[in-house]
């Protein structure tokens, strides 16, 4: 089964992240406290995410490792402040605590553990959580596929219901709309089957969630549901299913039925179709970059780049709502 959308890909590979992160260099750099970059890998991102005019980067963890690992590595952070935690647990809740006293404007991961990271931004004292449930997105550059493709959520809710879900799908929506991305996103919501049936209860939470959509629940969105991968993202297959819809074959945003399918589909994206995956966390009171060590630094800069156009359009409305 071709695997080809409905418009033709694009003629150079990752030529989507690179149009990205020009777009994002053309407005304010965010500022960025960074937790815990005590390794090559999530250092060398700060420092040319910082280079591109993507962040202006606060450094939080142990000085001595944090200015050890720059110096073996060759890389210059003496331009940018660092702040001292003991360790990475410490660097996470002091981090937080800087995003409440106003120093940033987003996260970003460093080389400690993402629950790490996750256990401050959740914490119900002192934490930043919000209203909404907080979710992961892909932002995947897929060279066979036309769009920029949203995978959502393959890293923190672990077998999300229905409610959940809800939020999974209107924060995937709102960086879609409001990152620049376009506005009316098509979304369909995965399972392995097309129809609903009581047998697989994801189809039933993709039949709720396109009328929770209709309902008005969901906002911003074009959603359908349940859909296999192969008519999600292949015209043709859907023409073969009979699926007439505006989203089938041709979607833009991904809602996986939970953590272990989203996982496992981004992967295979990467893997077997030379896919980059830009991630970010969202649903908290900033945008979170969350990053992996197998990473590429296209990859990496491509989350900063989601996460500043994102950070801006918050900015953005903060000052239209003061106005």
């Amino acid at each position: 089964m071709s695997a080809q959308p409905s418009e033709a890909p694009e003629a150079r590979p990752h030529a989507k992240y690179e149009r990205l992160i020009a777009i994002a260099k053309k407005i304010p750099a965010a500022t960025t406290i960074v937790v815990h970059p005590c390794d090559e890998s999530s250092l060398r991102g700060v420092t040319e995410a910082a280079d591109a005019g993507l962040i202006i980067p606060i450094l939080v963890g142990p000085v001595p490792k944090i200015t050890g690992a720059a110096a073996k590595y060759g890389l210059d952070i003496n331009r940018f402040e660092i702040i001292d935690a003991p360790h990475s647990e410490a660097a996470a809740a002091k981090a937080v605590e800087l995003i409440h006293a106003g120093r940033g404007e987003m996260l970003m991961k460093g080389s400690l553990h993402t629950d790490e990271l996750m256990r401050s931004v959740t914490a119900k004292d002192r934490g930043l959580r919000t209203d909404r449930r907080i979710s992961h997105v892909f932002v995947m550059d897929v060279p066979a596929y036309a769009e920029t493709i949203f995978v959502t959520d393959a890293a923190i809710n672990i077998f999300p219901d229905l409610d959940c879900k809800r939020d999974i799908v209107q924060n995937a929506i709102d960086l879609f709309t409001q990152a620049g991305f376009g506005t009316l996103p098509r979304v369909a919501i995965l399972s392995a089957v097309e129809t609903v049936t009581s047998k697989i209860p994801s189809t039933i939470d993709a039949a709720a969630l396109c009328k929770m959509s209709d309902r008005g629940q969901i906002a911003g969105g074009l959603l359908d549901g349940p859909l296999a991968f192969d008519n999600a993202v292949d015209m043709e297959a859907a023409r073969i299913k009979g699926i007439k819809s505006e989203v089938a074959g041709r979607a833009q945003i991904l809602v996986v039925p939970d953590l272990e399918a989203g996982n496992m589909l981004a992967k295979n994206l990467a893997y077997f179709a030379n896919a980059d995956g830009a991630g970010i966390v969202l649903g908290a009171r900033v945008p979170i970059v969350l990053t992996s060590r197998a990473d590429p630094l296209r990859a990496r800069m491509a989350s900063c780049a989601v996460a500043t156009l994102y950070a801006d359009a918050r900015r953005r409305r903060a000052v239209n709502a003061a106005a």
